[in-house]
């Protein structure tokens, strides 16, 4: 989840306001009071903490992309799969998708990205055969996989496997401002692929096991340290969109659910009550707390 912060007038780390002390404070110290601040100036406090994160993220995947570089692997289709989407859209060996539902597909992890997120609808996939463009119509099947991390995950897939010839793969570096665009859509992507996670679980599309907390974190932190640098660090920027991002929701004691205290405020002209932001607050405690135990627990299955 991040780290919290207590400012000055909090009653606690999740920054309940403490009226008490908010009372028996001199005019300097309710000047620099938190709770005491324009609306405007605590939303935009609150929102700096998941930003922060989201920039993190930025500038690792800038970095890595302008010095370390990307393998990229040309969209070219090496084998179809009998019965497969693919086959029945009438995909070839040797065919290089050059665009899918109009955005252009440079390499294949670009294509995967797009049709792992669009299980069950209809694309319309350009393709270049022989030197000429011609657009077929696919639907990618929702597929269970390994995650990568031990666990699961429903996807969409066609039924192609990528082009292993040396000639079709290329290490690109990018220029800064090339990787920044390129890391601005990365950061973009995983918040994507997590909000559809999260609304297919609700849905009941998605399996809860996915669901990691420190202990797999520690786990696969190691594994992937072992890997080397580079992807270790890879993996720190996706840990910190995620924290971001969960902090983002609108739960009383996450930085969103602050937000949405403030944007309440903003409407009424003045705050929630103490006693229903204190009941808002136990809620948001609880419901983390049994996300964390919740995660914690598969961590644990996982292990045994």
């Amino acid at each position: 989840l991040g780290g919290y912060v207590k400012f000055a007038g909090d009653e606690n780390a999740a920054s309940a306001p403490d009226p008490e002390a908010l009372a028996h404070m001199s005019d300097a110290e309710r000047a620099d009071a938190f709770h005491l601040k324009p609306v405007s100036q605590r939303a935009a406090v609150v929102v700096a903490g998941p930003l922060a994160n989201f920039i993190l993220a930025i500038v690792i995947f800038a970095v890595m992309f302008a010095f370390v570089g990307q393998p990229i692997t040309q969209p070219r289709v090496d084998t179809v799969s009998a019965g497969s989407a693919a086959e029945e859209a009438g995909f070839l060996p040797g065919d290089l998708v050059t665009a899918i539902g109009g955005t252009p597909i440079e390499s294949f992890a670009d294509m995967q990205r797009i049709v792992s997120i669009s299980a069950d609808q209809r694309l319309s996939i350009d393709v270049e055969r022989d030197g000429q463009i011609i657009t077929l119509e696919a639907t990618p099947r929702t597929s269970e996989v390994p995650d990568g991390f031990g666990g699961t995950q429903r996807i969409g897939l066609l039924g192609i496997s990528r082009s292993a010839k040396p000639e079709d793969i290329v290490m690109r570096r990018y220029t800064p401002l090339d990787a920044t665009r390129k890391a601005v859509g990365e950061v973009y992507f995983i918040c994507e692929r997590t909000l559809g996670y999260i609304w297919g679980l609700v849905r009941g599309r998605e399996s809860a096991d996915q669901l990691g907390g420190p202990i797999r974190i520690a786990q696969v932190s190691g594994e992937v340290a072992a890997v080397g640098f580079a992807p270790l660090m890879q993996l720190a920027a996706v840990l910190s969109v995620s924290i971001g991002l969960l902090n983002l929701f609108p739960i009383p004691m996450l930085d969103g659910g602050h937000l949405v205290f403030y944007a309440i405020e903003a409407v009424r002209g003045r705050p929630l009550s103490e006693a229903v932001q204190a009941i808002g607050y136990r809620i948001g405690l609880a419901l983390v707390a049994m996300l964390m135990v919740f995660a914690a627990w598969n961590d644990i299955a996982r292990l045994l």
